[in-house]
């Protein structure tokens, strides 16, 4: 690879950790109230669900990619999830209760199965991820002359780019910590509860917008 297209993939992968979504805010709050090893194993999680998005857009066939365009009940799926966290999010009070005078313990015990888990389901929810980086291969796959070797490792240079970027920014987070108080932490929750809600509902609503599809027909004219 040339200098230009490893510059190029670092540069992607650093603007992507920066995208504002619902996996951005989650980052976030972990890190915040559970630490960096369990934002990381989250992290991971987001990570091979873009992965598995990279592997259906490369091998996807075109009847797959029809189905995606015509079938607008992915994003209603997606939503409707987003919506339903967010709400039991938002409505959660496990930590409203806690004692303000005493000291913030975070738990001892976490749960980094369903971490992971949540990374990667949270991700592949969102049908966005996939029209983006269904785009990303054929703009790049076309730049690389469709050459297997260069594409994966383009890509892995975006993935990894992508993945220093988020430790950076849990490493940040992290430090927000000292001055967590049980009321804040409650606040911060709740403010995700919204955010995770507000997202489902757009994601919901792009499934009634026909000319959003307009992107998977341009994409489907360029792969055939």
């Amino acid at each position: 690879m040339q200098f230009n297209e490893i510059k190029d993939a670092i540069l992607i992968g650093f603007f992507l950790a920066f995208m504002i979504g619902p996996v951005f805010f989650i980052l976030i709050q972990t890190s915040i109230l559970k630490g960096f090893r369990a934002a990381f194993v989250f992290d991971i999680g987001v990570i091979l669900g873009d992965i598995t998005f990279i592997l259906i857009a490369y091998f996807g066939s075109k009847s797959l990619l029809e189905e995606i365009k015509d079938d607008p009940r992915l994003f209603y799926i997606g939503g409707l999830i987003l919506l339903i966290y967010g709400l039991i999010t938002y409505l959660d009070k496990s930590q409203k209760n806690i004692i303000p005078n005493k000291d913030f313990l975070l738990p001892e015990k976490t749960n980094y199965i369903k971490l992971f888990l949540k990374g990667f389901f949270l991700n592949f929810i969102n049908v966005g991820v996939l029209a983006f980086w269904l785009g990303m291969i054929v703009i790049v796959g076309s730049n690389l002359k469709m050459n297997p070797a260069k594409i994966f490792n383009y890509f892995t240079i975006i993935l990894v780019s992508y993945l220093i970027t988020d430790i950076g920014k849990i490493l940040l987070a992290k430090q927000l910590k000292k001055k967590l108080t049980p009321k804040m932490a409650y606040k911060v929750k709740r403010i995700m509860g919204i955010v995770l809600m507000v997202f489902g509902v757009f994601l919901i609503l792009k499934g009634f917008v026909p000319k959003e599809n307009k992107f998977f027909n341009s994409v489907i004219e360029k792969v055939e």
